[in-house]
């Protein structure tokens, strides 16, 4: 049966699990197969910079880092729950990515 596998990925977590939660809900609607959210991985972005512009005295240092959380989502297909899918509010800052699997 082919599936649909949603990709998320955010810097923000709780964005990351409010649609999943959504998603989720969506699936028990429906009564599709569904398979995650699986976690995959978190990026970690590493930036370090030193904090003196010139060179000139101690050599002191800033570190950032961003975060990037990821969420797999298998979907059993069933056009229904796909169209709902498709109208979930994504908000902004949050890269979803939906594919067709068999």
């Amino acid at each position: 049966m082919p599936k649909a596998r949603i990709k998320l990925a955010s810097a923000d977590i709780d964005k990351v699990n409010e649609v999943c939660t959504y998603i989720k809900d969506i699936a028990n609607k429906t009564g599709v197969d569904i398979r995650g959210p699986i976690p995959l991985p978190t990026k970690k972005l590493k930036v370090t910079t030193r904090k003196s512009p010139d060179g000139e005295g101690k050599a002191s240092w800033e570190r950032y880092e961003m975060r990037v959380h990821k969420r797999l989502i298998d979907l059993g297909v069933d056009e229904r729950a796909l169209r709902m899918v498709m109208r979930v509010p994504i908000p902004e800052g949050l890269n979803i990515e939906i594919e067709m699997i068999e």
